[in-house]
C-alpha cells in the first residue's frame, strides 16, 4: 500500500481521492451479488416450485430462512470488520454463496431447499450489503450520502443485468444447469475486485475521508483517529435506535416480500417471463434513478421528511399491486415501486451513521440487519399463505401495504436524529 501512495499522492490516479475507487469496487460487488442473489430469489422460488414441485407456501418459508441465516451471520460479520480488513469477510462469503449454488443441482428434499437457502443467506450476509456500506462509510463524511447511493446503485443495475440472464439460462438448460454458471459468474465478479481494491479505512493509506493527507505525529508515523460516535450500549437502548430499526422492519417486510414474489405476481396475472423479467428490470432502472437523484437530495434535504415520503409511497405501490392485472399497469407500478427500493436500502445505513457516527456502526447496522430478520423473513412466507389461504395476491399485497403504514407510523415516533450530537459525541 505504500508503493501505491507513492506513485498515486493522494490517494488515487492524478488526485481522484481513493474513496471512490472503494465505490466504484462496492458498486461492482453489490452489483454481482445483489443480480445473482437477492433480486434472484423470486427466480429461484418460481425454479423450485415448477422444476421439483415444492409447494409454494413451503418455497416461501425456504425463502424467509435465507434472511434469517443472513440476519445470525451479519451479527458475526459486524464484529469481524471492526476489527479486520473487510476483505476477508466478503472473500469467505462470495465462496459460500457459490458453494450453494453449486449444490442446487441436488436438492430434492425439503431439508435440503432450507439448507441451500441457509448457506446462501450467509454467503450473501457476508460479501454484499454490510461490508460495503461500512466501508463507504468509512471513507466519506460530508459526502456520504452521495458516495452511499452511487455504491449501492449496483443492487439496482444487478438486477437490471444478471437477473434476465439468470431467466435466460434456467429457460435454456434447467436450473441445475444454469446455477452452476450462476456460482461461476458470482465469484470472479467478486473476489478479485474486492481483493484488489478494497481497503479497510482512509488511515489505512494515508489519507482521510473524503480526501487529505492524514495527521501524522512527531516521528512521521500516521495518527490513526479513534472513529466518533456514541458507544454501542447507549445507542442501541435508545428510542431513536428502537424506533428506526422497528420502522426498517416493518418497511422491509413489506419490501422483501414483495420481491420474492413479484415475478411471480406478473408471472400469473399475464402468463409471460417475459413480462415478468421486464417488470423487474423496470424496478431496477427505476431504483438506480431514484437512488443517485435521492443521494443528491440528501445533502441539502433532511432523512426523516425524505424516508417519510418512500415509506408513502411503497404503500401507495403495493396496494395498487394488489389490484392491477393490466400489463403496462403492472409495469408502471414496479417503477414506483423500484423508487422507493433504490432510496431506502440507502436510507437505513445512512440514518444510523448520521444519528450515531462511527464508533459503533458495524454492530448497530449488523443488529438492525438481524432485527429485520424477522420482518424480511414473514415478509415471502406471509404473502405465500396468504397466496394459499385466500386465492391470491390481492389480500397479501394489502397487508404488506399496511406494514408500510406502520413503518412510517415508528418513523414519525423515533424524534429527531440529530438528538445524540453534542460537541462530545457525534462528529459526523
Amino acid at each position: 500500500m505504500t508503493g501505491f501512495r507513492e506513485q498515486a499522492p493522494g490517494g488515487g490516479a492524478q488526485g481522484i481521492f481513493y474513496g471512490w475507487y472503494i465505490v466504484a469496487a462496492a458498486f461492482v460487488v453489490l452489483a454481482v451479488g445483489s443480480g445473482f442473489g437477492f433480486y434472484n430469489l423470486g427466480v429461484y422460488l418460481k425454479a423450485f416450485v415448477e422444476e421439483r414441485d415444492f409447494a409454494v407456501s413451503v418455497t416461501s418459508v425456504a425463502t424467509a430462512s435465507f434472511f434469517i441465516s443472513s440476519g445470525l451471520t451479519g451479527l458475526l460479520v459486524g464484529l469481524f470488520i471492526e476489527r479486520h480488513d473487510p476483505r476477508w469477510s466478503v472473500l469467505a462469503g462470495a465462496a459460500l454463496c457459490a458453494s450453494a449454488l453449486l449444490g442446487i443441482r441436488w436438492v430434492e428434499e425439503l431439508w435440503q431447499l432450507y439448507a441451500f437457502h441457509v448457506v446462501f443467506g450467509a454467503g450473501y450476509a457476508a460479501c454484499a450489503l454490510l461490508p460495503c456500506t461500512t466501508l463507504v462509510a468509512r471513507w466519506f463524511e460530508a459526502k456520504r450520502s452521495i458516495a452511499l447511493s452511487y455504491a449501492s446503485t449496483g443492487l439496482s443495475v444487478g438486477g437490471i443485468l444478471f437477473t434476465p440472464v439468470s431467466v435466460k439460462f434456467i429457460e435454456w438448460g434447467g436450473l441445475g444447469w444454469a446455477a452452476g454458471w450462476i456460482a461461476l459468474f458470482l465469484f470472479i465478479g467478486i473476489v478479485p475486485i474486492a481483493l484488489l481494491v478494497f481497503r479497510p479505512s482512509p488511515a489505512s493509506m494515508g489519507l482521510k475521508p473524503d480526501g487529505g493527507e492524514a495527521v501524522r505525529n512527531e516521528e512521521g508515523l500516521i495518527d490513526t483517529p479513534v472513529p466518533d460516535g456514541v458507544d454501542f450500549a447507549e445507542a442501541a437502548r435508545s428510542r431513536l435506535y428502537l424506533f428506526i430499526v422497528s420502522g426498517f422492519v416493518f418497511v422491509m417486510m413489506a419490501q422483501v416480500g414483495t420481491l420474492a414474489h413479484q415475478f411471480r405476481l406478473v408471472f400469473s396475472r399475464t402468463g409471460s417471463d417475459e413480462t415478468a423479467a421486464l417488470a423487474i428490470a423496470s424496478m431496477a432502472g427505476a431504483s438506480i434513478v431514484g437512488r443517485l437523484v435521492g443521494g443528491h437530495a440528501l445533502t441539502w434535504m433532511p432523512a426523516k421528511p425524505f424516508v417519510f415520503g418512500l415509506a408513502i409511497a411503497q404503500a401507495i405501490a403495493l396496494a395498487l399491486y394488489a389490484y392491477m392485472t393490466n400489463p403496462l399497469a403492472l409495469i408502471a407500478t414496479s417503477v414506483l415501486f423500484g423508487v422507493t427500493i433504490g432510496n431506502l436500502l440507502m436510507m437505513q445505513p445512512l440514518m444510523i451513521a448520521e444519528a450515531f457516527g462511527l464508533k459503533a456502526y458495524g454492530r448497530l447496522f449488523s443488529w438492525s440487519q438481524f432485527s429485520m430478520t424477522a420482518g424480511v423473513a414473514a415478509g415471502p412466507a406471509l404473502i405465500g399463505y396468504i397466496y394459499e389461504l385466500g386465492g391470491g395476491y390481492t389480500p397479501a399485497f394489502l397487508l404488506m401495504t399496511g406494514a408500510s403504514a406502520v413503518g412510517l407510523i415508528c418513523f414519525l415516533a423515533a424524534g429527531p436524529l440529530n438528538q445524540f450530537k453534542s460537541e462530545d459525541k457525534v462528529g459526523v
